[in-house]
């Protein structure tokens, strides 16, 4: 018989989501709020989860720029880099940490392990709950492969700052529609 997985990992994610603080929430949206320009960066599955909350970043009218792109501008101080890293020691966003340190750019880090590398270089963390794709898991209890909890929670905690920088902005959908990509 084929189980139904759909539920028990809606449930695992409900259980994480309460586990995350408001208060390191608060603190990464207003650093977005006062940012001047925003980088983003993730790699793998953390990087699609970045990507989309770009997307919506770019459509509450901020200056966004996912690390990599082409027309990423040049960092000033007064900007802000956003890391999403369930293990915060990506080689390649460890490195991309240290120079935006260097540059006088203020770093926020969506991730598992506070303590790790990037969470040191950060000025903000928001630690979610769960196992990145290094961390042993416990047979006996379910538990998503790789690290797919984190990347998805990701996911979800990105649709909620959206959610509280609506609040903080007065935007609504109608005024970030206007500024959704119309050559599709």
């Amino acid at each position: 018989m084929t189980e139904n997985y759909t539920i028990k990992i809606l449930k695992e994610l409900s259980d994480a989501a309460p586990k995350i603080s408001s208060e390191d929430l608060k603190q990464m949206v207003d650093q977005i709020v006062a940012a001047k320009h925003i980088f983003l960066a993730g790699a793998g599955r953390s990087g699609v989860a970045i990507q989309a909350f770009t997307n919506r970043l770019l459509h509450l009218g901020f200056d966004v720029s996912v690390i990599g792109e082409i027309s990423s501008p040049h960092s000033h101080p007064g900007d802000l880099l956003i890391i999403c890293s369930g293990s915060g020691e990506t080689a390649s966003l460890k490195n991309l940490a240290k120079s935006a340190k260097d540059a006088n750019v203020r770093i926020a880090l969506l991730t598992t392990k506070p303590d790790s590398t990037i969470g040191k270089l950060a000025d903000s963390v928001v630690q979610l709950p769960g196992k990145s794709k290094t961390d042993k898991t416990d047979p006996d209890v379910f538990s998503q492969p790789m690290g797919s909890e984190f990347e998805q929670l990701a996911f979800l905690t990105f649709d909620g700052i959206v959610m509280n920088l609506m609040d903080v902005t007065g935007e609504t959908s109608e005024t970030m529609f206007a500024r959704h990509a119309d050559f599709e």
